[in-house]
C-alpha cells in the first residue's frame, strides 16, 4: 500500500514539473521567431511580435510560420519622412502592392518564405498584411539611433 502511495506521489510531482515546462514551451511557442532566421514570425492572422524595436542600419527578417499565405506592405502615409518603401514583392508604392495583391496574389510570402528589409531612417514604421488586414494583422517597427 505504501508503494503505491509513493508513486502516486512521484506521478504528481513529474506531471507537475512536465506542466510547468509545457506552459513554458507554449511561452516560446508565441513567438516563432528568435535568432537569425527570423526576428518576425506570422500566425494566421496575427505578427509576432507585433512591435519590434531596432537601431538604424539593422536588418529585419520577417517569416511566414503560419499556413496561410500572407504580405508585409507598408502603410505609405505611416513611415518616417525620407525612408524607403518597403512590401514583399519590392513594390514602389502601397496602391501597387494592394492592386498586384487582388490581381494575382502579387507579393505573395508563402509559408516558410522570409522577407528582410533594412531600415536606415530613424522613426515608427507600420505596416500590414493585405489579405488578412480586416483581421487586423498589423505590425510596427520602431527604428532608434
Amino acid at each position: 500500500m505504501h508503494r503505491r502511495a509513493y508513486l502516486a506521489a512521484v506521478g504528481t510531482a513529474a506531471s507537475t514539473g512536465l506542466a510547468g515546462c509545457s506552459s513554458a514551451l507554449n511561452v516560446l511557442g508565441d513567438d516563432p521567431c528568435t535568432g537569425e532566421n527570423c526576428h518576425i514570425g506570422m500566425s494566421r492572422t496575427e505578427f509576432l511580435p507585433e512591435v519590434y524595436e531596432v537601431t538604424v542600419g539593422d536588418t529585419v527578417i520577417w517569416k511566414n510560420t503560419s499556413e496561410a499565405d500572407h504580405t508585409v506592405t507598408a502603410y505609405e502615409s505611416r513611415i518616417p519622412d525620407g525612408a524607403d518603401y518597403f512590401a514583399t514583392g519590392d513594390f514602389d508604392d502601397q496602391a501597387s502592392a494592394y492592386d498586384a495583391w487582388h490581381d494575382d496574389r502579387g507579393g505573395r510570402l508563402a509559408p516558410r518564405e522570409t522577407f528582410e528589409y533594412t531600415f536606415e531612417v530613424p522613426g515608427t514604421y507600420e505596416y500590414y498584411c493585405i489579405p488578412h488586414e480586416r483581421a487586423e494583422m498589423v505590425g510596427e517597427i520602431v527604428v532608434t539611433e
